[in-house]
């Protein structure tokens, strides 16, 4: 490969998937293509340049602006609205068009340059009544499938790609969906090499977390530097759970795949898997720990449409491939990360310390 292309790449995923094919790919040159719409996004511009990955402004939304971009030989498009609760009492216009439309974008782009495309997906594909309906019983301070209970697609190890996709999975799940079947016909039409990561929850340093996309790095900021949590949702308990996957784990896994994935299309469950699932109350715990500081937890019992109580992703289809990275290891990296760059992000997560 001589240029990679790299769409959302100022975003927390795109910039450190971005500098790890820099580095696993040295002769290359690798542009982060991002229209810094998402607050914080301008802070991985010096992290990028001192990577050695070129910065081009531009929006998937506007074809001739990917164009603009130049040719590539691989595509990443990271580009998204994050959020699963965007477009629900608003205006659904950026969403579709970032998630969707842009999308289908990246995909003609790789077509006309006879490129592989790789899909940034998620876990937020699947239904949420059929998640909500799974057997789920409190065991300590989490939920869990109860050991022994499957059924299609689900298993106490988690949900893996046979779990049935009828019903309502949110705008941005359904965008995301979207965006899978049209990489597959253009895999299948145009003959296209195409890869979707459907992914899980992704944390580490530099992810501007907020409290519907990025709970990890919101949780550590707000017990480092103050400001207001709740448990939400499920009735207010603290006891819903996923898994979490540090975003070097996945960038590892992506050059890994980049050299041992078909031609063709293809597609894979990556997450923490069950090893890295955690529930928030757990959560708090961790930060506790690490923090030295125990700061009031709210406790808000209404659910909202796009929640959902329990989901870790089933990974078995990875061959044996695990993340390196538990639990403990992203809570002390995300600690370290807010530490290190404390004047500059206490402002941006409304610390007062």
């Amino acid at each position: 490969m001589k240029r990679i292309l790299v769409t959302g790449g100022a975003g927390f995923v795109g910039a450190t998937l971005a500098l790890a094919l820099k580095r696993s790919f040295a002769h290359a040159e690798v542009v982060a293509f991002d229209n810094l719409y998402r607050s914080g996004s301008e802070l991985a511009l010096p992290r990028l340049a001192k990577g050695g990955v070129v910065f081009c402004k531009g929006d998937v939304r506007v074809p001739a602006e990917i164009a603009a971009a130049g040719p590539f030989d691989l595509l990443l498009d990271c580009a998204a609205e994050p959020s699963v609760h965007a477009g629900y009492g608003e205006s659904p216009d950026y969403l579709i068009a970032t998630n969707l439309t842009g999308t289908a974008h990246c995909l003609e782009a790789a077509r006309r340059q006879g490129a592989k495309i790789v899909f940034l997906s998620t876990s937020r594909v699947y239904p949420i009544a059929a998640l909500r309906a799974l057997p789920l019983e409190r065991r300590g301070d989490r939920l869990v499938v109860p050991p022994g209970a499957q059924g299609p697609g689900w298993s106490e190890r988690g949900i893996g790609p046979g779990f049935p996709m009828e019903g309502s999975r949110s705008l941005y799940g359904a965008a995301k969906l979207g965006s899978e079947l049209l990489a597959e016909e253009f895999a299948a039409h145009y003959g296209l090499d195409v890869m979707v990561l459907r992914a899980g929850v992704l944390a580490g340093p530099w992810q501007m977390g907020k409290v519907d996309q990025g709970f990890m790095a919101l949780w550590a900021a707000r017990h480092l530097f103050g400001g207001p949590l709740a448990y939400r949702g499920f009735g207010g308990l603290g006891l819903q759970v996923r898994d979490v996957l540090h975003a070097e784990d996945l960038a590892d896994l992506l050059i890994h795949l980049l050299g041992a994935a078909p031609s063709g299309f293809s597609r894979w469950m990556v997450g923490g898997g069950p090893d890295n699932a955690v529930s928030l109350c757990e959560l708090t715990r961790l930060c506790q720990e690490r923090s030295g500081r125990t700061i009031p937890i709210g406790a808000d019992p209404e659910t909202r449409p796009a929640d959902i109580p329990w989901f870790v992703t089933d990974c078995g289809d990875l061959r044996g491939w695990r993340p390196r990275r538990g639990i403990a290891a992203i809570v002390e990296d995300l600690f370290v990360w807010l530490e290190t760059h404390r004047a500059v992000l206490a402002p941006f997560f409304g610390g007062g310390r």
